[in-house]
């Protein structure tokens, strides 16, 4: 029976993968008092003894502006941690599913970024989780590296709870409208992370699956939006009574310590063909609120 150590089980994909994932082997979800990705020697004392044959790792820091004024504490957890939790699992012969992000990319391509697209970072936060792909890889352990791009849920800290929050307290809301992406529900995120360890637990020879798989993948929704559409969304469903009026506004008029790609799509076409289907954005957002 596999033993699948979850990192983070109190964020908004760590909490879905617990459901998700079971059925599909052992599950073993810590949070961070368990496991602080920021204590490298504690992330190779857990792993030791856990002895897991899959690290999902959906654990992170995850405040974007803030780690412009943090960076080393960003790179600690979302670059070193991960290139140690590989060394780890390198030791143990263990396989590697890890989550990276929309901005890795600069967003200054007309269309959606495949994962052939180079990357280039605009800030601290792209910057880390960038060095956190580039760990894994190197340790050379079966692996996925899954990019997915704006994450919300009905839990944490994202951005459906805050404007569904500043809709109960506000009449008006400015909302950016001139940056593209694909809001993507974290239960997507984690039915799909199952749907693949389903597909690597069934083949006979599961060596040469994650030996065929092994890579990076884009994990979003389908469709795209700005965060002005995302908003707009929102406040359609039924479950929103009191509905404040939006303004749509630049990003330039926004001004935040961290710089956003203008453009945040990507193509999951590869995940698709090679795995399964994912939702359009707009759907996985109505089953979410309801």
């Amino acid at each position: 029976m596999s033993r699948i150590l979850i990192t983070g089980k109190t964020g908004q994909v760590g909490y879905e993968l617990q459901r998700s994932l079971q059925g599909l082997g052992e599950i073993i979800a810590l949070d961070r008092s368990q496991m602080d990705l920021a204590d490298l020697d504690q992330i190779r004392d857990v792993i030791r003894r856990v002895k897991p044959t899959l690290i999902v790792n959906p654990a992170a820091y995850t405040a974007v502006d803030k780690a412009e004024s943090e960076p080393e504490l960003a790179m600690r957890i979302n670059g070193e941690a991960p290139g140690v939790m590989a060394e780890e699992a390198k030791k143990l012969g263990a396989a590697m599913i890890h989550y990276s992000t929309d901005y890795v990319f600069d967003g200054s391509k007309d269309r959606p970024y495949t994962e052939t697209d180079p990357t280039c970072p605009v800030n601290v936060y792209g910057s880390s989780k960038l060095a956190g792909e580039q760990a894994i890889q190197a340790a050379g352990i079966p692996h996925l590296i899954l990019r997915t791009s704006w994450v919300y849920s009905t839990h944490g800290k994202n951005f459906l709870l805050t404007m569904l929050r500043l809709a109960r307290e506000r009449d008006e809301l400015s909302i950016v409208s001139d940056q593209f992406g694909a809001p993507t529900w974290s239960r997507t995120i984690a039915d799909t992370t199952a749907h693949i360890v389903a597909q690597s637990l069934v083949h006979a020879d599961q060596q040469a699956w994650w030996s065929e798989h092994a890579g990076v993948y884009h994990l979003t929704a389908q469709g795209k939006t700005t965060w002005f559409g995302f908003t707009e969304a929102i406040m359609g469903h039924p479950s929103v009574t009191k509905k404040p009026q939006l303004k749509p506004i630049l990003a330039k008029d926004y001004p935040v310590p961290a710089k956003r790609p203008t453009n945040s799509q990507l193509s999951s076409r590869l995940l698709m063909d090679t795995f399964c289907g994912l939702p359009q954005w707009a759907d996985a957002l109505a089953l979410c609120q309801d």
